[in-house]
């Protein structure tokens, strides 16, 4: 995600309160990052406590944050749609760039230059009613349930958030990915102040790498995947949804995502995947129909595992 002009009055705030790294201070060139002396294939899940609570996951092919409750100050309103970098290595980087306060460039490992904005990102997710989607503020608590060596798996807690002014919706969504895969795979259960079954929308952001991209969308087999545009100097970044197609309500859009519109039942947790990859990093996806036979051919399992 990129900071912009209006988070600097509010980074400026809480540069007491908060032990993080500051705007301007991100703007400063980093050199390449030397790699670490144990450069095994290893899944990882960090609290980036020094930047605002991120929290970030990565395996041997993908790397993913989302964003903690205290940037909300920061960088007003902030959301709470996922990141994606491009990852070039097969061992954990994404602490160390991020420490660097030069993630934006590639330093020799990756690079984030995916903006997810106020859009869901790569599968963020929100409450579809009265032709819009109403999303929640960042992520509140965490619970770290495995840091590798073989997966990252964690859970984290969304606070209530209104749904027009009819009912309220809450979420604890727990995020697993192992070795060997593109794919994160996540459980939500949603709660609400009404028994009515709810649209849950999940989405990919439509700008997040600059306009334009490709859309697949394969109904029948749950599948939503989008190539986005080429940057001649940073690649392109492509993410991809599995779904569930006998909940799929809708396939739409609006105004910052590509949506898949899901009944949920309040209260019962439902299983979906996301899954992204970078032209110049690991997966060496470099035409669009290598990327959605990979989405297809991905291994799901919509069971709701008993805890």
């Amino acid at each position: 995600m990129y900071w912009n002009g209006r988070a600097l009055i509010g980074a400026v705030a809480l540069a007491i309160l908060v032990p993080a790294v500051s705007l301007s201070q991100e703007k400063t060139p980093a050199a390449a990052l030397a790699p670490p002396a144990d450069q095994r294939p290893r899944a990882a899940v960090t609290l980036a406590d020094y930047r605002y609570d991120d929290l970030m996951w990565e395996n041997d092919r993908t790397a993913h944050r989302i964003y903690g409750h205290a940037l909300e100050a920061a960088e007003p309103p902030s959301g709470s749609g996922i990141d994606s970098w491009g990852k070039k290595v097969v061992w954990p980087y994404m602490d160390r760039q991020l420490r660097t306060r030069d993630y934006h460039s590639d330093l020799g490992e990756g690079l984030d230059f995916y903006n997810v904005g106020q859009g869901r990102g790569a599968g963020g997710l929100g409450i579809w009613h009265d032709n819009k989607l109403w999303t929640s503020r960042n992520y509140q608590t965490y619970r770290i349930l495995k840091n590798g060596p073989d997966a990252a798996d964690f859970e984290v807690d969304y606070a209530p958030w209104p749904v027009d002014v009819t009912r309220k919706a809450w979420e604890t969504r727990r995020f697993t990915l192992p070795l060997g895969t593109h794919f994160t795979r996540m459980v939500s259960t949603i709660s609400s102040d009404s028994p009515d079954p709810l649209i849950v929308g999940i989405g990919i952001g439509k700008k997040t790498t600059g306009n334009g991209g490709d859309l697949t969308v394969d109904r029948e087999k749950g599948v939503i995947s989008w190539w986005g545009p080429d940057d001649p100097a940073r690649g392109r970044m492509m993410v991809a949804l599995r779904v569930d197609p006998s909940m799929i309500a809708e396939i739409r859009q609006d105004a910052d995502n590509h949506l898949v519109l899901l009944r949920v039942t309040p209260g019962k947790p439902f299983v979906y995947y996301s899954g992204s990859a970078w032209s110049k990093g690991q997966g060496g996806f470099t035409d669009r129909a290598a990327w959605d036979a990979h989405v297809r051919a991905e291994r799901v399992d919509f069971a709701v595992p008993v805890r």
